[in-house]
């Protein structure tokens, strides 16, 4: 199996299955002389890890994160940075079920259409499991940032579950970190606690769409035509585990616009060209503009539920399957701290291939 690194310059590449002893990435391309220390990586773990709510999987994993190597008295020394996050809490006789079936929904028959071999405890290298090690590297990421653009800021939150979403009227980022659903929204997270509630107890799950803003992104980040700062954005989001849609600033809404209603018009401010809207998401012709970058993307439900499923076994016998184990009832929870570290991935990434191309200068408008 290949392609498990992602990123140009800022290179990550994923290891590890989901019941195996641990997982892992390793970061290439950080600059020397960066503080890093487990204590900086370990809180945005802590974000993601399972079992923190009666809402996500139950599995408990401390998802202790361990450097092993590219950090020398408390700074990168420029090598690989390896990060490894044991497992210890598996269980996979819940999976003995599955061994010779296929969970509808689930990558389950198309490893197995593709490799002819697959781990089916938990889905193995599919699992969602996965999606900490990038949580890890997002926090690399981050350190990248801070010493590089220290004004730039990134936030995600949950706006959408199922078929209900926020009002954004009662947007209020304080209070992200204040309910289990990462909901910008305290209303809509009250709704959302009894509508999952019911889902979860009638062993049904749901979807639910993410939104991740950058602010404080510098003008001038991406390329044309084949580097856009929003298509490895959509490309890092696409590749989450259970995501099908991504978008940019109004994305599919912006077809049912007009040109005039989609055009982000432009004034001189104090320190240079301001817009009066953001429909673009901050990109434009895969070049960031200086505002706030937005990216949203959906998640499916769920496709591990105890209601039984129509499949097949590897002997192509038709046959009901409930999917046992410890499962999230909406796994886009867990998702937002996930799309966070894409986000900072990406940022990082393309931050470093500015430097290394222009070396951070800008064109000046209005002498500014």
């Amino acid at each position: 199996m290949s392609f498990n690194t992602f990123g140009h310059m800022f290179r990550v590449t994923t290891w590890g299955e989901s019941h195996g002893p641990a997982i892992g990435c390793t970061v290439d391309g950080c600059p020397p002389g960066i503080a890093l220390s487990e204590a900086d990586l370990q809180p945005w773990l802590d974000r993601r890890k399972p079992g923190t709510s009666k809402f996500t999987t139950q599995r408990k994993e401390p998802d202790e994160v361990r450097i092993l190597s590219g950090v020398f008295e408390g700074v990168t020394t420029g090598t690989p940075i390896s990060l490894m996050i044991e497992n210890t809490d598996q269980r996979s006789k819940d999976y003995g079920d599955i061994a010779q079936a296929f969970r509808p929904g689930h990558a389950d028959i198309t490893y197995h259409q593709k490799y002819g071999v697959r781990d089916y405890r938990g889905g193995g290298r599919s699992s969602a499991r996965e999606t900490a090690a990038r949580v890890a590297a997002g926090g690399v990421a981050r350190a990248v940032i801070a010493a590089l653009a220290p004004g730039l800021t990134i936030q995600g939150y949950m706006v959408q579950m199922g078929p209900r979403g926020i009002d954004r009227a009662r947007f209020d980022a304080t209070v992200v970190e204040e309910n289990p659903f990462w909901c910008p929204d305290p209303v809509a997270a009250q709704d959302w606690a009894a509508y999952l509630d019911d889902l979860r107890l009638s062993h049904n799950s749901v979807g639910a769409v993410i939104e991740v803003v950058a602010h404080g992104v510098p003008a001038g980040l991406g390329a044309p035509l084949y580097a856009k700062l929003d298509s490895d954005l959509a490309s890092a989001m696409m590749s989450i585990n259970a995501v099908k849609g991504v978008e940019i600033g109004d994305g599919m809404a912006a077809a049912s616009l007009t040109g005039v209603e989609n055009a982000d018009e432009i004034r001189m401010g104090p320190n240079g060209p301001e817009f009066l809207s953001n429909h673009a998401g901050g990109i434009l012709g895969g070049i960031s503009s200086g505002q706030p970058v937005v990216v949203r993307f959906a998640v499916k439900p769920t496709s591990s539920i105890l209601t039984p499923r129509q499949t097949v076994n590897v002997k192509g016998e038709e046959i009901d399957l409930i999917t046992k184990g410890r499962h999230d009832p909406c796994v886009g929870i867990r998702a937002v701290p996930v799309g966070e570290a894409m986000m900072a991935c990406v940022l990082a990434d393309h931050l470093l291939l500015d430097r290394g191309q222009t070396g951070g200068m800008r064109g000046r408008i209005g002498g500014v």
